[in-house]
């Protein structure tokens, strides 16, 4: 098929195939036009359910992005043994243009954003109430905004290298893509621009979503992202303002077992833990873990267990625990030390979990020198303990203590490229800045849409 015209369809396929396939009283035709597909309040719910749909492909927030944010130049913490030369490539930081991971994670992050875009553009058939229609609109803008935060951070320089102001990011596209026209296609928006958008949906998500919403996005989800995203942007107080309404307000708590994070399937009946702020949720029909897939392994003794053993965890890390930190959680098989949070085939995904808001707070109180909400020895305190260790006295707080605590809490769960570049740390043997660390721009894309410009080195 011709290049642009497979695009084309791409493009089409995200709104069409969710808002027909409810109908049985139809001819089967291969795709109906805007108006029929979302002509009702039904029709608009089912796209944002397809919205959601995208969001937990693999390719997305259902485990490919933690992996790769994982994998990508971390020779330090992981052995990787894996046969997919896209995975190789990335945590050898020698990635091409035509990597099939990067292409792969780029056509899935907008397929979902032009699925919130097609809700966003029909909020006027939600008329059941105007909880309903607000509701609608909150989930489509933080599904917007979250699949903009990840592709900004693997595509773009991140924040402190050069000038965001100018930095290439990624194209912004507000609006439904029903038809390739040259308007379509987009050139790259500056890396401040793409935040500036983020920071704008999730703003108003906020104050549109509900306090409670079963698995999907609600206020607290926002809120927790929207601290996440002023962290990385270096706005402490407002990252530590995010964080604090979230502890306060959501009714939320840590679990006081560290281990029953995981294994939700297996242990926990498929119940998402409490503590997840957002998560994507993984059944035997539906969805996948794409983090089991790749840093899980069958262990015969543990039914229920699963995955590839691509990722096995070098022992220099695990030698960073303290003696009875609970949260050195890995087993030993096959001579390999594997980590036991992604074992469970069908664990819920975690996104954003409330001991990350903890850890937000602390860091941001403690650079800040302010105490909103607790003292930063407080909060790093509260996560001492929940791990089993000794609390830190005053005179061990520091920095350093914060983001060590929080490098250990949050292992493994896709949070180790862009933390490292936050801090400006190496990764292996390359700077924090180094554009290996930057995934290329799909040379699928690059080729089709001439307004583009690649990333260095690529």
């Amino acid at each position: 098929m011709h290049l642009k015209t497979y695009v084309s369809a791409l493009c089409l396929a995200g709104v069409l195939t969710v808002g027909c396939t409810k109908r049985l009283d139809i001819g089967p035709y291969q795709s109906i036009s805007e108006t029929a597909a979302l002509n009702t309040e039904g029709d608009v719910i089912v796209t944002l359910i397809g919205a959601y749909d995208g969001l937990q492909s693999a390719a997305g927030l259902g485990g490919e992005i933690m992996v790769l944010n994982e994998l990508i130049g971390n020779s330090t913490n992981i052995q990787f043994t894996g046969t997919f030369a896209g995975l190789n490539e990335a945590w050898n930081a020698q990635m091409v243009s035509n990597n099939s991971f990067a292409t792969s994670t780029w056509a899935a992050s907008y397929n979902c954003i032009n699925r919130a875009n097609n809700v966003l553009s029909a909020l006027d058939k939600v008329t059941s109430s105007p909880a309903k229609k607000a509701s609608v609109e909150g989930e489509a803008l933080f599904i917007r905004a979250i699949m903009y935060f990840e592709l900004v951070r693997l595509y773009g320089k991140f924040i402190g290298d050069g000038d965001a102001n100018t930095n290439p990011g990624v194209p912004l596209v507000l609006t439904p893509t029903r038809g390739v026209t040259d308007a379509d296609y987009r050139p790259r928006a500056s890396v401040k621009a793409v935040y500036d958008q983020v920071i704008a949906d999730l703003t108003k998500a906020e104050t549109l979503l509900p306090s409670s919403n079963g698995f999907y996005a609600n206020k607290w989800s926002a809120a927790a992202l929207l601290s996440r995203v002023h962290l990385m942007n270096r706005n402490f107080a407002e990252a530590a303002n995010a964080a604090n309404r979230v502890i306060g307000g959501s009714g939320r708590s840590l679990n006081s077992d560290f281990t029953r994070l995981w294994f939700t399937f297996i242990n926990n009946g498929g119940a998402m833990p409490a503590e997840y702020l957002f998560g994507v949720k993984v059944t035997t029909q539906d969805g996948t873990n794409a983090i089991n897939t790749y840093f899980g392994r069958g262990i015969g003794t543990i039914p229920g267990t699963a995955g590839r053993s691509d990722c096995k965890i070098r022992p220099a890390h695990i030698a960073l625990y303290e003696a009875g930190d609970k949260r050195n959680w890995f087993i030993l098989s096959g001579g390999s030390n594997y980590t036991m949070k992604h074992l469970d085939r069908f664990g819920d995904v975690p996104v954003i979990r409330l001991a990350e808001m903890l850890l937000t707070r602390a860091e941001c109180n403690f650079r800040n020198n302010t105490t909103v909400g607790a003292t930063p020895l407080a909060d790093v305190n509260t996560i001492r303990t929940r791990a089993g260790l000794a609390p830190l006295t005053a005179a061990q707080l520091n920095l350093a203590a914060i983001t060590r605590e929080r490098y250990l809490e949050l292992a493994f769960e896709g949070h180790n490229l862009p933390e490292a570049k936050r801090l400006q740390q190496p990764v292996g043997t390359l700077a924090w800045n180094s554009p290996k660390l930057i995934m290329p721009i799909p040379q699928r894309e690059m080729d089709v849409n001439k307004n583009l410009v690649q990333n260095t080195g690529y």
